[in-house]
């Protein structure tokens, strides 16, 4: 399974913090916003990862994250012209994609939870249809709103309803055999003029190949669109790692856990961030590590 990344758009909603300086580039706390899109796609087992994003911008994510070579995964990007909507990355990344299967995740999108590896893989086993993870807002009309029927079974999806329909809301991480690549290049733009990610599930839906995935308790995930959202993103994140000591959106760790990398190539990279808690963080990880096999 190939994976997306999704990091363009204008990001109007957080001016005038973003007048110069694409979104998914701004710290969530420590990390740059786009880290915790990315380890969601490792954490899956992906390792080959295209990431989108503006013309202008693009250079700076490839100065950021490089080839992926550090986590042992490979990362390519794309231009993004023009913001026309989710639905718009299937059609730039249909020569990446070619046969596989593909997961596609917003870079302004950060999830967290223990059950999450689990849900995951279940995900990437699906090797037909669509696979979808609904979440419960205060404010779903934000949104693509899932409805249930009275057996808890999708019925529906309606992009930002005015009515209230459920308060059970699609995520910006989606999973998708290659039929999406012709889906999406059939689609036709909305009343708004973009191409919508809800008419892509729907169509799934209709032919009962959609499978929605509800995250429920114990589960936490942020859209870090306006500044308020950012802020909570950051607190959130600040209080897991002080609370448990242990860091949430860390490609290494994630790398390391994976297998993509060994202890030594994590030794490495700890020294880059030798002078930070991120670095001593990595570094113990490996002592630990190595501490738990000499003792069994």
């Amino acid at each position: 399974m190939k994976g997306i990344i999704l990091a363009g758009g204008s990001g109007t909603r957080l001016y005038p913090a973003t007048l110069a300086i694409n979104k998914q580039l701004m710290p969530v706390y420590d990390k740059p916003m786009v880290y915790y899109p990315l380890t969601v796609l490792m954490l899956a087992g992906i390792r080959d990862i295209l990431l989108i994003s503006t013309r202008e911008h693009l250079p700076f994510y490839q100065n950021l994250l490089g080839d992926g070579s550090t986590w042992a995964i490979k990362l390519s990007y794309i231009i993004q012209e023009k913001p026309i909507g989710l639905a718009h990355a299937f059609i730039l990344g249909r020569d990446f994609v070619g046969d596989d299967r593909v997961a596609l995740i917003l870079g302004d999108n950060l999830f967290y939870g223990h059950g999450l590896s689990v849900e995951l893989a279940n995900a990437i086993e699906r090797k037909t249809g669509a696979t979808v993870f609904a979440y419960h807002v205060n404010d779903p009309n934000q949104y693509g709103v899932v409805q249930f029927d009275k057996k808890g079974k999708a019925v529906d999806i309606v992009e930002k309803p005015t009515q209230f329909i459920s308060n059970w809301v699609v995520t910006g991480l989606y999973f998708y055999d290659n039929a999406v690549l012709d889906i999406a290049a059939g689609l036709q733009p909305s009343a708004r003029g973009e191409l919508e990610i809800t008419d892509v599930n729907r169509h799934y839906m209709a032919s009962k190949q959609l499978n929605v995935v509800k995250l429920g308790r114990g589960y936490a995930w942020l859209d870090t669109g306006t500044h308020d959202a950012l802020l909570d993103a950051a607190e959130f994140v600040r209080s897991i790692q002080r609370r448990q000591g242990l860091l949430v959106g860390c490609p290494e760790e994630v790398a390391y856990v994976k297998g993509f990398i060994t202890a030594d190539q994590l030794r490495r990279v700890a020294v880059r961030y030798v002078k930070t808690v991120y670095g001593r963080y990595l570094q113990q990880l490996v002592d630990d590590t190595e501490a738990d096999n000499r003792s069994s």
